[in-house]
């Protein structure tokens, strides 16, 4: 019998589905196919011009062609914790921010930090697709805690002290939510992060969207509500969602100082450094003003409200309003099981491939964010292609 060419660990990761239905709508659309794409979670705006000439100007200086500290350059972590404490208040050091490759690596030194075999980890779902996986890599295992419409997309303490276990290590906590786009009140907030002290369980609370909040709805960072966490607590961010920076990959954690530390020593024998050019980059960003965010804001408010309308006047599909982030999440539970174009989808899986096959239209089903029967929707595109998208959708269904 011939060995098992690849490992067991890394054969059992499932790939990301948001990349995957991004990359089938864009080749479609690259093979002359008019495809709408609502997969994608990244702002459709340019980065902001003083971001790109700070690293043009970063890319002419001898200084940036070489190693730098593997944490991050020291200019740019304490510009991250004066920017922490200036957007939520909460007070850090630079030697507690350690500079990462984005934000899956920032989740997944993180989680490698953190957890030992058999540790459990509480994982609200829906949930972003990646969590799950740098848990099982590590291997922990991952305790989904489901949420629906009904809840608002939010956990409650009694469904988190049912999931608690002697094995439970971790909180993932994320709000403005992805997929969701569910905003928790502050008082739920500073409730779930005097349980987590309580039972003296770490809190991995990810902000990445803590600017994309609309109406009334405001962000909460959890340690700086309950204080007593932050001993227990890591803070992930980065430039992506903000800036409009997913292409630069510039990431964050902010730890406990042991904890950074030994993120720090586990990322000197990853990566090394983040490319000088990209921190040098997010250097312009988290010190320059916010007007970018302010305009993004804007745009994907209006868009979310055009989006959810068009959504809950088709027949047999629901959406609550997004009260952050660039997603909406409706239920598409009372389409399933009717035929349309000739097929009868049973499932939110078929039903993405349907709207891909016969609409042309690139949604990412609720599977992938552990709550089947939902589809995310990202309204970080064009006005004209999103009212296109949506009717493409309404009048696919229609025919059923």
């Amino acid at each position: 019998m011939s060995p098992q060419r690849i490992s067991r660990r890394v054969a059992a990761i499932a790939p990301s589905a948001t990349l995957a239905v991004d990359a089938k709508a864009k080749a479609l659309k690259a093979a002359g196919e008019p495809v709408i794409g609502f997969g994608a979670g990244e702002p459709d705006f340019a980065t902001p011009d003083y971001i790109v000439e700070a690293a043009s100007a970063a890319c002419h200086d001898p200084a940036n062609h070489r190693y730098t500290p593997g944490p991050g350059l020291p200019e740019l972590r304490e510009a991250i914790a004066v920017k922490t404490k200036r957007d939520s208040g909460y007070e850090v050091s630079a030697s507690q921010v350690v500079v990462t490759n984005g934000g899956k690596h920032a989740v997944y030194n993180a989680f490698t930090t953190l957890l030992d075999p058999g540790d459990e980890v509480l994982l609200p779902a829906p949930y972003w697709t990646t969590y799950p996986e740098p848990i099982a890599l590590c291997g922990g295992v991952t305790v989904p805690i489901l949420t629906d419409s009904m809840s608002g997309f939010r956990v409650t303490i009694d469904q988190l002290e049912a999931a608690r276990t002697e094995r439970t290590k971790a909180l993932v906590f994320v709000s403005p939510s992805n997929p969701s786009g569910a905003v928790y009140p502050p008082d739920e907030v500073e409730a779930i992060g005097r349980w987590a002290v309580e039972h003296g369980i770490w809190v991995i609370t990810d902000e990445i969207y803590e600017h994309l909040t609309y109406g009334d709805h405001t962000f909460s960072s959890m340690p700086t509500l309950v204080p007593d966490l932050a001993e227990r607590c890591v803070v992930l961010n980065g430039v992506a969602k903000t800036y409009a920076m997913t292409g630069w990959r510039v990431g964050w954690l902010i730890a406990p100082a042991d904890v950074a530390a030994a993120a720090t020593n586990l990322q000197s024998h990853q990566t090394s450094n983040v490319a000088n050019v990209s921190q040098r980059a997010a250097l312009a960003a988290v010190s320059g003003p916010l007007d970018a965010v302010a305009e993004m804001r804007v745009a994907f408010e209006r868009r979310g409200r055009r989006m959810v309308d068009m959504l809950n006047a088709i027949d047999g599909v629901t959406c609550l309003e997004p009260q952050g982030a660039f997603y909406a999440y409706p239920s598409f539970e009372g389409v399933l099981g009717r035929t349309i174009a000739g097929r009868t989808p049973q499932n939110t899986l078929e039903l993405a491939d349907l709207l891909l096959e016969e609409a042309k239209v690139a949604v990412v089903p609720g599977e992938a964010f552990g709550t089947p029967g939902y589809a995310r929707l990202s309204f970080a595109l064009g006005d004209d292609d999103l009212v296109e998208g949506i009717q493409r959708i309404a009048d696919l269904l229609a025919k059923s």
